[in-house]
């Protein structure tokens, strides 16, 4: 039975047609998951500086801080696995909590410890709570918001996700020279205020029938649609974090200065935050399958037009294509694995969705300067050819992603 927190809100007569057809209709449950998600971003300030507080603070040297961040990426695999199974055994209200919570407690005891080896296992233990959410959230979010709808929400949160983090980004940079305790305590916060907020106004939406039901993590990892699905997502996540890893020293080789490389990735920001309300609504009414091809392709030549890039507007250029691509990618992509899921697994399926991000996060980095290493166009020309099969996978794939739709919707 549907409860009152999941039906949909009504449509406001005050609220404007082009609105509605964009906020408009949504239930409550999911605006509280909007503004939690919304303001546990604009704290997001350890992570994206990490490296820095690593080499600048504690001294770690260049080698021993690549280290310790792939410690930190291993343990956000660990991380997305174990929320899923939580999501779906403890429910998704108490796991994003949790996750939360945990995730404030690890950032404050990492900002105070004063020794190597504490630092090193406390790091770890970060990754380990960071993304524990992220799982829990999606199938939140696919709880509450009915297969129709799922991709505009989805479209929604993904919105308020990157603006939290544009903002984040430049007071991180602005508090960092005042110190980094500053960033431990603000992340630290707004973790706890986005866990409070979703315990207190989400309902929990686990049934409890779903305790009963058969199923693991094994039947996710026979699903072949879905791994199918969570390969593609590889694919474009390894491509896609190229823009974090081997974009900047691109940059940096062609004679540009690290500025050059703010500008570009800040249109990213600013091209999402201005496009995706004005087209979100609208990729959510097409074939989710065929959205997902064509935003891989795009993303895809925009990172191979990068091997033709020498100056900073020619670079930035690159940067919009690939920003339209992500768009595309991320209004569906999310969407079409809830659609993939039964409900009492929807955990699980979303947990293997953000291992493929966090193991791109892993091989991108060091597959990409090697590649660069050994010619400046290779890496693109790779990203190119990678997205070019991801998104023919993607269509072949829609035909079985159509028919589990009808069928669990």
């Amino acid at each position: 039975m549907t409860s009152v927190d999941e039906m949909p809100a009504p449509p406001s007569p005050r609220l404007p047609a082009f609105l509605h057809t964009r906020v408009g209709g949504l239930p409550r449950g999911f605006w509280a998951l909007w503004t939690g998600s919304f303001v546990n971003r604009l704290g997001t300030m350890v992570e994206p500086f990490l490296a820095f507080y690593l080499t600048g603070v504690r001294g770690l040297s260049v080698g021993a801080t690549g280290l310790v961040l792939a410690l930190f990426g291993l343990g956000s695999i660990v991380s997305q696995l174990v929320g899923g199974v939580l999501a779906d055994r403890i429910g998704r209200r108490a796991t994003l909590t949790g996750g939360m919570l945990a995730t404030a407690a690890a950032m404050l005891a990492l900002g105070y410890t004063t020794t190597t080896p504490a630092l090193i296992v406390l790091v770890f233990v970060l990754g380990l709570t960071i993304d524990a959410f992220r799982p829990a959230s999606q199938a939140l979010l696919a709880d509450l918001v009915g297969p129709a709808e799922r991709a505009r929400a989805f479209g929604l949160l993904f919105w308020a996700i990157n603006l939290g983090f544009a903002v984040a980004m430049v007071l991180g940079g602005t508090l960092s020279r005042a110190g980094f305790s500053w960033l431990f305590w603000i992340d630290a916060a707004t973790c706890v205020v986005c866990g409070v907020l979703v315990w207190r106004a989400v309902p929990e939406t686990r049934g409890r029938r779903a305790e009963r039901e058969p199923g693991g993590l094994v039947d996710v990892l026979r699903d072949r649609v879905a791994v199918g699905s969570v390969l593609v997502v590889l694919c474009y996540g390894f491509v896609y974090m190229q823009s974090y890893s081997t974009l900047p020293l691109a940059m940096r080789q062609a004679g540009l200065p690290a500025s050059a490389y703010g500008f570009a990735v800040a249109l990213n920001g600013v091209g999402i935050v201005i496009v995706q309300p004005l087209i979100g609504a609208w990729l959510g009414r097409r074939d989710h399958s065929r959205v997902l091809a064509a935003g891989v392709a795009v993303v895809g030549a925009g990172f191979g037009l990068t091997a033709f890039a020498a100056s900073a507007w020619a670079f930035a250029a690159t940067v919009l294509v690939w920003t339209l691509g992500e768009i595309l990618f991320a209004s569906v992509s999310t969407a079409i694995i809830a659609d993939l899921s039964p409900a009492h697994l929807r955990g699980r399926y979303s947990g293997l969705y953000g291992t493929a991000f966090s193991a791109a996060s892993l091989l991108a980095p060091p597959i990409g300067g090697g590649l660069l290493g050994l010619a400046s166009w290779s890496p693109w020309l790779v990203c190119a050819a990678l997205c070019g099969t991801a998104a023919a996978g993607a269509l072949a794939l829609g035909p079985a992603v159509r028919r589990r739709r009808r069928a669990l919707g």
